[in-house]
């Protein structure tokens, strides 16, 4: 008896620990929750992927392999962009089911302006054709959401439904512009942003000169945080707990730049680089199973030692990032973001406070449009092509990797942070089920049923907190 009555005691002190650490760090539950369910998720992938692919991940698998892992945040990137523009559409208490069309439509009229009008204009590789190219996108992009905003807010025509008819209407304009097939190839300098190419990769050197700097904003940010919270007399957090944020911040920060600096070169990238700037390649014995290359008599051969690059971080992850931090801040510390929460907790209060509440959703959506012409550039870039069905769904996984972050579809509550943990986790699922060869209906299935999950779950919380 005494003996579960200790183990009971232990339990308790345990849970007492765990909830205090929560407490005093003031980390946010549902979000050590999503990351504990994408880990879940990590490890269930790379143990199925394991049974039917055996590969050289943490459990066996080929998902949790730095290539994978590598190409899931590449992958990620254009949803992710739109994801951060979606929670504040959604705080307001409104839809984009547009996004899609208007990536492809975005995406058609830069890889126009690029192959039919400048190209033949000024020639192919002039300096300015991927500048123009980059402007164009995000000032079309910007323009349609702007329009989308003002139909919604000035012609009082839902949302819903000005965005279901530009879901319809944008990919037709882009099948119009596109004459019905693939506009390809693009700019060489316009690639660069796509992230498939050596030339956009940092590099171990740079990744890790990137992760330092990371680990001094982390600590900056706490530090500045609670010098910020002595300033207004709020309560401030244990010393210990603030220590606890910057490490934590810091392993996630150092962890993720090994995995990404583990990365090689593919074979033939490697092979063609050594060729193209005359490098000695070692000789060694040829190996079907490495990554590096090597000469075996007259042939250059896989070896498991020779010559071999690692990637880093490649560009359009560094643009998540950028876009992460600045849509943060956006709407986390300045006033139009206070607005965009204020509405979408209570428009009618809010337009009482004096709030231009038209206004602020023209710009929003064109904050939207904006981000989407972003996406429309990466992804464009990486496939190193557009076509009308470019965007084709994305506007699904963009408003469940939004909704699976914590963004309520009713309005005034969401983050950024919570949205690109959604977006990742969306990401994931696919690629998961790619690994596994499950066809594309299953996997249409799979999303519309964590989508329905992840709302239901949502639900519950908020019934639990009231």
């Amino acid at each position: 008896m005494s003996t579960e009555n200790t183990s009971a005691q232990s339990a308790a002190e345990k849970k007492g620990s765990i909830a205090r650490f929560i407490e005093g760090t003031e980390l946010d539950t549902r979000m050590l929750g999503m990351v504990a369910a994408l880990f879940v998720i990590w490890i269930g992938f790379d143990i199925a992927s394991g049974i039917i692919r055996p590969g050289a991940g943490l459990l066996g698998g080929t998902f949790l392999t730095p290539r994978n892992l590598w190409t899931l945040l590449v992958q990620t990137s254009p949803i992710a962009v739109m994801t951060t523009g979606m929670v504040l559409v959604i705080v307001m208490r409104h839809i984009d089911l547009s996004v899609g069309s208007m990536l492809s439509l975005v995406a058609v009229a830069g890889a126009v302006l690029q192959v039919f009008i400048l190209a033949p204009a000024i020639g192919v590789g002039h300096p300015i054709i991927w500048i123009a190219a980059i402007i164009a996108c995000l000032a079309l992009g910007a323009l349609v959401g702007a329009f989308n905003g003002f139909l919604t807010a000035y012609g009082k025509i839902p949302a819903f439904i000005v965005t279901l008819g530009g879901l319809i209407a944008y990919s037709g304009v882009a099948f119009l512009l596109a004459r019905g097939v693939t506009v390809a190839p693009l700019d060489k300098s316009f690639k660069l942003i796509g992230g498939n190419i050596p030339a956009s990769w940092l590099g171990p050197f740079w990744s890790w000169v990137l992760a330092i700097v990371a680990c001094l904003l982390i600590v900056f940010a706490v530090v500045n945080g609670r010098a910020q919270r002595k300033r207004f007399h709020f309560p401030l957090r244990p010393v210990w707990a603030e220590a606890s944020l910057i490490a934590i911040g810091s392993v996630a920060v150092i962890g993720t730049t090994w995995v990404i600096n583990s990365y090689p070169w593919p074979f033939g990238l490697i092979r063609d680089y050594a060729l193209e700037n005359n490098l000695t390649i070692p000789a060694g014995v040829e190996n079907r199973a490495g990554d590096a290359i090597c000469m075996a008599g007259d042939k250059i051969v896989r070896c498991t030692e020779g010559l071999i690059f690692y990637a880093g971080y490649a560009v359009p992850v560094l643009i998540v990032l950028a876009v992460g931090i600045v849509m943060s801040f956006i709407a986390s510390r300045t006033r139009f973001g206070r607005y965009v929460y204020s509405i979408g907790g209570n428009p009618e209060a809010a337009e009482l406070a004096g709030i231009n509440t038209k206004l602020m959703t023209v710009k929003v959506f064109a904050l939207m449009g904006l981000l989407v012409g972003v996406s429309a550039i990466i992804l464009s870039a990486r496939l190193d092509a557009a076509t009308n069905a470019l965007g084709q769904l994305s506007e699904l996984y963009v408003i469940a990797a939004a909704v699976i972050g914590g963004t309520s579809l009713a309005g005034g509550v969401g983050t950024i942070y919570g949205a690109l943990l959604g977006a990742l986790m969306m990401q994931s699922i696919q690629s998961g089920m790619g690994l596994l060869n499950l066809e594309a209906a299953f996997q249409n299935i799979v999303v519309g049923v964590v989508l329905v999950i992840a709302v239901f779950l949502d639900q519950l919380y908020r019934r639990r907190i009231k």
